[in-house]
């Protein structure tokens, strides 16, 4: 497995890393994503919903640090995936990305394609507690 951070739980299982990837995919191509710590940023303090997906191999981690909390704060659900190279090419880069955020609705208000995956994704993320940890 590749060097993850210390920050990176709720990481996502293989399975759900796929599907995390897929949706990633579909939402680039529908204009329904916001790739990149400052644009995710923007568009939570914006008061977008969605799905929080987050690379766990980002170095220095001080990078993206304070997002699970802002993302926590505004009641937004987040996974972190693996790899930020494999998130990258998800969101139809050839950069690598470092987080992306999976809006619920498309700019003109539809669903977005792949709502059942995004809604299997949101359940997994919302059942990680971080005030419960062991």
């Amino acid at each position: 497995i590749l060097a993850i951070n210390i920050l990176a739980s709720p990481l996502a299982s293989k399975k759900s890393t796929k599907r995390a990837h897929k949706l990633v995919r579909k939402a680039s191509q529908s204009k329904s994503l916001r790739r990149g710590v400052k644009e995710l940023v923007k568009g939570v303090r914006k008061g977008d919903k969605g799905l929080a997906i987050l690379a766990g191999d980002v170095f220095p981690i001080d990078v993206m640090s304070h997002l699970p909390v802002l993302l926590e704060e505004h009641n937004i659900p987040y996974l972190f995936v693996p790899s930020k190279r494999d998130l990258g090419a998800a969101a139809c880069t050839k950069r690598p990305t470092s987080c992306v955020l999976v809006k619920d609705k498309t700019n003109d208000g539809k669903e977005i394609d792949g709502k059942d995956i995004y809604d299997e994704l949101v359940e997994e993320a919302k059942e990680y507690d971080p005030n419960n940890k062991q």
